[in-house]
C-alpha cells in the first residue's frame, strides 16, 4: 500500500481535516504521515498516526504572534510575507526528509514546499483548499479583508475581479521572493505565485468544503475536485461508540432548554478580550443559557447557573445541543455548525472568516457582526432575529440535513488513491 505525506499549518481547523484525511487512508491500509508544525505532535501521536515536524512552527501559544496573525487588516500578509515565504528553505529541508519513501504529497495552504519537494523527487502532489478563498473565483469573489470600496468594485462583476486579482499578484510579487531563490539555487524551473497558480496541482486539487458554500466555479484550477468537508471528530481513533461528554456539561445539558453556544475556535480565542463577557450579558437579555467555550481564557465573574464556562468540548459533539452557535466564522467551525444544522452569529476577526460569513448569510442561515461592533445589545438583537425567525431556523436545519449526506473524506481518499503512482 502506499505512503502519503499530508503537510498542513495553521489552526485546529486547518489540522483536523488533515487528520480525518490521514484516517481515512489508514482505513484503507496506506500509511498516512501528518506533517506539521512541531506543537501538534501530542495531539496527532495520540490518534496513532504518523507525525514528523516541519517548519515554521507557527505556534499558537505565543500571545503576539496570535495578535498579529489574527489582525483584520493585515495579518494574511503578516502571516505569508513574514512567517510562511521566509521559512520556505527550513520547510525545503524538513519535507525533503519527511517525503523519502513517499508514494504522494499533499499540500495545503501554506505548505508552500511541497511543488518543490515533489518536483525534486519526481513523486505525484496534490493541493487541498480549506474554503472558497483558496480558489479565488471571479464569478464568485470571495470577501478579502480591506476597504468597503473593494466590495462595490467587485460587485461590478468578473472583469472587475480579474483587474483585483492582478493587482493583488502585481503586489504580491515581492513577499515571496525567497521561494524564487530557492527554486533557482535548487536548479528548478520558474513557477507561479504561491498564493495563486502556483500552489496548484497539475494533477489534483481538493475543495475540502461543501458545494453548499461554494459550487464548482469554471475558473477553479483544472483537476479540481470537491469531496466537500471532511469532518475529524474525536472518535476518528477508532473506539466504540463516541465518547462521552464530561458529567457537569452532560448534566448542564439535560437541565434546561438548549443553550447558545459561544467559542471562538483554537485561534482567535486567543484574543478574546470582552467576548465572553459580551456574550453572558447578551445571554441573559434573552433569557437564555449559555455554554462559553473558554480556551485559556477565565471565565467571566459570578456566571449565574444559566451559563457554564468550559475549556474544549468537540464541536461535533456539542452543536448538535445548541440552540444556535456564535464564533468567529474560521472554516472548521463554519462547517461543524452547519451540519449541526444551527443558526449562527458569525463574528469574523481575519483570513477568510469575512469570505465565510458572508457565504452562511447569503444561505439564510446566520448573521453577522463586526468585532468592532460586538456588545451585548447588538449581540442578543442579532440573536434574537435569528431564534426568533422559523425561516432561519428551518433553512439551518434543512441545511445539516444536506451536509450529512456528503461524504467528504471517502471521496477525497478515492481521488488520492486514483492520482497514487
Amino acid at each position: 500500500m502506499a505512503r502519503i505525506v499530508i503537510a498542513t499549518f495553521g489552526s485546529l481547523g486547518d489540522l483536523h481535516p488533515a487528520l480525518a484525511l490521514a484516517h481515512g487512508l489508514r482505513r484503507r491500509g496506506h500509511t498516512a504521515v501528518i506533517a506539521t508544525s512541531e506543537p501538534y505532535r501530542a495531539k496527532v501521536t495520540a490518534q496513532g498516526l504518523a507525525f514528523t515536524p516541519i517548519r515554521p512552527d507557527l505556534s499558537l501559544a505565543n500571545p503576539d504572534l496570535v495578535r498579529r496573525v489574527m489582525d483584520g487588516r493585515r495579518g494574511s500578509e503578516y502571516l505569508l510575507r513574514e512567517l510562511v515565504y521566509p521559512s520556505a528553505r527550513a520547510m525545503h529541508a524538513d519535507l525533503l526528509a519527511a517525503s523519502a519513501g513517499a508514494d504522494l504529497l499533499l499540500g495545503s495552504e501554506l505548505a508552500c514546499a511541497v511543488p518543490l519537494v515533489a518536483e525534486q523527487r519526481r513523486l505525484p502532489w496534490a493541493f487541498f483548499a480549506l474554503s472558497p478563498i483558496s480558489l479565488f473565483s471571479v464569478h464568485d469573489p470571495v470577501v478579502l479583508p480591506g476597504p468597503d470600496v473593494l466590495r462595490r468594485i467587485q460587485a461590478l462583476g468578473p472583469l472587475a475581479n480579474r483587474s483585483i486579482l492582478r493587482i493583488a499578484r502585481w503586489a504580491s510579487y515581492s513577499w515571496w521572493a525567497p521561494l524564487r531563490q530557492l527554486r533557482r539555487e535548487l536548479g528548478l524551473s520558474p513557477a507561479g505565485s504561491p498564493l495563486f497558480a502556483g500552489k496548484y496541482s497539475p494533477l489534483l486539487n481538493l475543495a475540502l468544503f461543501s458545494p453548499l458554500l461554494q459550487p464548482p466555479q469554471p475558473d477553479w484550477p483544472a483537476h479540481t475536485l470537491q469531496p466537500g468537508f471532511c469532518f475529524f471528530d474525536e472518535e476518528e481513533t477508532g473506539s466504540a461508540g463516541s465518547p462521552p461528554l464530561p458529567s457537569a456539561v452532560a448534566s448542564f445539558l439535560a437541565a434546561g432548554p438548549p443553550p447558545i453556544v459561544f467559542t471562538l475556535g483554537s485561534a482567535a480565542v486567543h484574543l478574546a478580550d470582552d467576548f465572553y463577557r459580551h456574550s453572558t450579558r447578551a445571554a441573559h437579555h434573552l433569557g437564555r443559557r449559555a455554554l462559553l467555550l473558554l480556551g485559556d481564557n477565565p471565565p467571566p465573574a459570578n456566571l449565574p447557573p444559566s451559563v457554564l464556562a468550559w475549556d474544549y468540548l468537540p464541536y461535533g459533539r456539542i452543536f448538535p445541543h445548541a440552540a444556535a452557535v456564535v464564533h468567529q466564522g474560521g472554516i472548521g467551525t463554519t462547517g461543524q455548525a452547519l451540519r449541526a444544522g444551527r443558526p449562527m452569529l458569525v463574528v469574523p476577526f481575519a483570513h477568510d472568516q469575512f469570505d465565510n460569513a458572508a457565504r452562511v448569510v447569503r444561505l439564510g442561515a446566520a448573521r453577522t457582526l463586526t468585532r468592532r461592533t460586538y456588545a451585548p445589545t447588538t449581540a442578543a438583537a442579532a440573536l434574537a432575529a435569528l431564534l426568533d425567525s422559523p425561516p432561519a431556523t428551518e433553512i439551518a436545519a434543512a441545511l445539516g440535513a444536506r451536509l450529512r449526506t456528503e461524504t467528504g473524506v471517502s471521496l477525497a481518499c478515492d481521488a488520492l488513491e486514483r492520482a497514487l503512482p
